[in-house]
């Protein structure tokens, strides 16, 4: 055996396992996430107050998943989606539920603040932004359409203000 081979050999059995980075969340694990939050606002009998944001802030994720490939699968704004749901928002709710209701809803720990005052406004911003996101996304289809409207508009004549007659049986 050479020294070449040794070193071969020596090299293959030392080298670390590359690091496996895993799959991005799908839609379905999204979903899942977001029925996880849901039973946790159930299982912890959480104040309505706070179950409506978390309502809002999850029909908004959910009108905002089939779209997130038009904001670019690695953009920041897909990335805050995926990290909302999975992430930011069942963190928040856990801090807060973690903590004895009346002592949460009462005593004051930042502040005048109480823990529900913070956590409603924690929802409050991840709505807000959740809701830009959803615009964002839908504004690409917009943008489009108006292209395509003006393309149309430039080809066939004014639409809507003395444009060709397109009724039918009309020389």
């Amino acid at each position: 055996m050479g020294l070449r081979s040794w070193w071969r050999r020596s090299r293959e059995t030392t080298q670390e396992p590359a690091y496996v980075v895993p799959p991005a969340p799908t839609e379905q694990d999204i979903r899942a996430a977001l029925n996880q939050v849901y039973a946790m606002l159930t299982d912890n009998n959480a104040p309505p107050v706070v179950v409506s944001r978390v309502q809002r802030i999850a029909r908004t994720i959910n009108q905002t998943l089939p779209r997130l490939s038009q904001l670019g699968l690695g953009s920041e704004e897909s990335y805050s989606v995926v990290a909302t749901a999975t992430d930011y928002l069942p963190e928040a709710l856990q801090s807060y539920l973690r903590l004895p209701r009346d002592w949460a809803d009462t005593r004051p720990i930042d502040g005048p603040k109480t823990a529900l005052l913070i956590l409603i406004e924690a929802l409050e911003l991840l709505g807000v932004t959740m809701d830009q996101i959803l615009d964002a996304a839908n504004r690409a289809d917009a943008q489009a359409l108006i292209a395509h409207s003006r393309f149309l508009d430039a080809k066939f004549g004014h639409s809507s203000s003395g444009g060709p007659d397109l009724t039918l049986g009309t020389p």
